[in-house]
């Protein structure tokens, strides 16, 4: 996993393989800022941790390369992205063709980029939400495998809605793990085929309700 900060969806993808709920392992855990606390989150569950300095790369290219160098050592068979505030190169999209997953904090493709939360607050949304998706050389612009969706409560801030949307993160980043480890995910183009896909007649989620 490629990651930069706290490493909460890191946590949750943990605690669901040790619980047999993904049937898939963390091999190692990479970041590119030395304080991340995903790093430590790893080395507790005796993950191999590696921190490795963008900054001491003179391009995204060889950062990439020094990444896939680690990834291939611990012959890893998906990247899976969780907060890396890092746009990969060809170099490691072309290794790991459609094998390269991230989650997002925003309803995609509405509000990409690093402030979803607040840029979905300031443009007056009545719904939310969190994206898992492919990665591709675009700034979260990759086929969408799934997504879940929080109301926006009028009294919210950037704060309150994204704990409410992390919560989903929690949730569907490690199911989409699952279907990955079962071989239920096929890409089409820009679609992305669940097989076996379970319909469901639950309530539209409206906001406000009246």
């Amino acid at each position: 996993m490629l990651v930069s900060g706290n490493g909460s969806n890191l946590q949750s993808i943990i605690d669901h393989c040790e619980a047999g709920k993904v049937n898939a392992a963390i091999v190692c855990v990479i970041s590119n800022r030395v304080d991340a606390y995903a790093l430590e989150r790893a080395r507790k569950h005796r993950i191999p941790a590696f921190h490795l300095d963008h900054r001491s790369f003179p391009d995204r290219s060889s950062f990439d390369t020094a990444v896939l160098s680690l990834v291939n050592e611990h012959a890893a068979q998906l990247i899976a992205l969780a907060g890396f505030n890092r746009i990969l190169s060809n170099v490691l999209l072309d290794a790991f063709p459609a094998a390269i997953l991230n989650i997002h904090p925003a309803l995609l493709p509405s509000f990409p980029g690093s402030h979803a939360q607040r840029d979905a607050l300031e443009y007056g949304v009545k719904i939310a939400g969190c994206t898992v998706h492919f990665v591709d050389s675009g700034t979260d612009t990759g086929p969408i495998i799934a997504q879940a969706a929080v109301p926006v409560f009028s009294g919210d801030n950037e704060e309150t809605l994204s704990r409410r949307i992390l919560c989903e993160e929690h949730k569907i980043y490690p199911r989409v793990l699952q279907l990955y480890a079962e071989g239920r995910i096929r890409l089409d183009g820009r679609k992305v085929l669940i097989s076996q896909e379970t319909e469901c007649s639950a309530d539209f989620l409206e906001n406000p309700r009246f």
